[in-house]
């Protein structure tokens, strides 16, 4: 009976194909913890060069911890696997363009749509993953 029951809870769970997070972060609060401590443990060299490539970059950085975030918790809600912030990297083509997310080769599979947006004291994120890819 046992075996049935943790079979039935593995198929029902192995069957999950999307999931979503999302982020708000208040910039008024952020500033004070964007430390180059903070911004070298969580950020790439990349996201660092976007991010400083703006007059406003606290309002980058924060936009880009959002993305983070709200990746890191769709992905989360998946696979339990222990997952680095600087393993989760927000990519843009071009100033001000289509965020992308590049994960480690173990989440090859994910396809991930990410959205951004700041508006005033707040920038926000949300991440939407399917795995059927």
């Amino acid at each position: 009976m046992e075996s049935k029951l943790e079979t039935s809870v593995n198929e029902i769970t192995g069957l999950k194909q999307f999931a979503v997070g999302n982020d708000l972060v208040c910039l008024s609060d952020f500033k004070f913890s964007l430390t180059d401590v903070f911004k070298n443990k969580v950020y790439t060299p990349a996201e660092i060069a976007y991010c400083n490539s703006f007059t406003d970059s606290l309002q980058r950085y924060a936009s880009t911890w959002a993305a983070k975030e709200a990746v890191y918790k769709a992905v989360k809600q998946i696979d339990p696997s222990p997952l680095a912030w600087k393993k989760i990297e927000v990519l843009r083509a071009k100033g001000g363009g289509i965020p992308t997310v590049l994960l480690p080769p173990q989440f090859n599979n994910y396809q991930i749509s990410l959205t951004l947006s700041h508006d005033g004291d707040y920038a926000w994120a949300l991440a939407l993953i399917n795995t059927t890819a």
